[in-house]
């Protein structure tokens, strides 16, 4: 388990809940489903794996996870968690839904096969403890597999690093360098990135953790 010095997640907790009655309407779209179809379908065999996904959020990943696996999924904020109670009975996905941080997951090290990091690692205030973390209840072999908004190295991305200061406060960060996260994760390999969306700055990711 992580120690108890992970950041405050009270106010992105508030920030979803307010979010949470019309987070879908915003962010569900016939474009954002194929791209989260997408990344579901880069990992195949899913069968019989223990599956966690960080972030559950409303559930909107849930009707692309093939019924074989064996699922968890964890969020802070209750309101996104209720969502996705209803949404997994709407499409009959077998899952365990319980609030949980990121930051500090309330599992013990390598008891998943796979991770599912969705618009996650640019939400939490400190994603690469959140990696770390996911890194660490991931058994060695295993896959994470990332879906998320990234800066380049370098990139100015001026308009973007604008952006974050308001966002960051309302529900995202729009500054996040995947690179910089990744180096703070030791044991995890970079073995796929594709671009995904809006030219490329949402990124199909999979790590590996050796």
């Amino acid at each position: 388990m992580a120690d108890e010095q992970s950041p405050s997640t009270l106010p992105l907790r508030r920030a979803y809940t307010f979010w949470a009655p019309i987070y879908d309407a915003l962010i569900d779209s016939r474009a954002t489903r194929r791209v989260r179809q997408r990344s579901i379908e880069l990992l195949r065999d899913w069968g019989g794996k223990r599956v966690l996904l960080v972030g559950v959020g409303s559930g909107l990943d849930l009707p692309f996870l093939p019924h074989d696996g064996t699922y968890t999924g964890i969020d802070i904020t209750p309101a996104m968690l209720e969502r996705a109670r209803r949404r997994a009975q709407r499409c009959g996905c077998p899952i365990r839904l319980m609030s949980g941080n990121a930051m500090s997951l309330p599992f013990d090290d390598g008891e998943f096969d796979r991770i599912v990091m969705h618009l996650i690692l640019a939400v939490v205030p400190d994603p690469a403890r959140a990696l770390c973390e996911a890194a660490r209840v991931l058994r060695p072999g295993g896959e994470i597999l990332i879906l998320d908004k990234f800066l380049r190295p370098g990139q100015r991305a001026p308009f973007r690093r604008a952006l974050n200061v308001l966002t960051r406060h309302l529900a995202t960060r729009t500054d996040v360098v995947f690179e910089d996260i990744l180096a703070q994760c030791p044991g995890l390999t970079l073995v796929h990135d594709e671009p995904a969306f809006l030219g490329g700055w949402f990124r199909h990711i999979i790590l590996r953790k050796e």
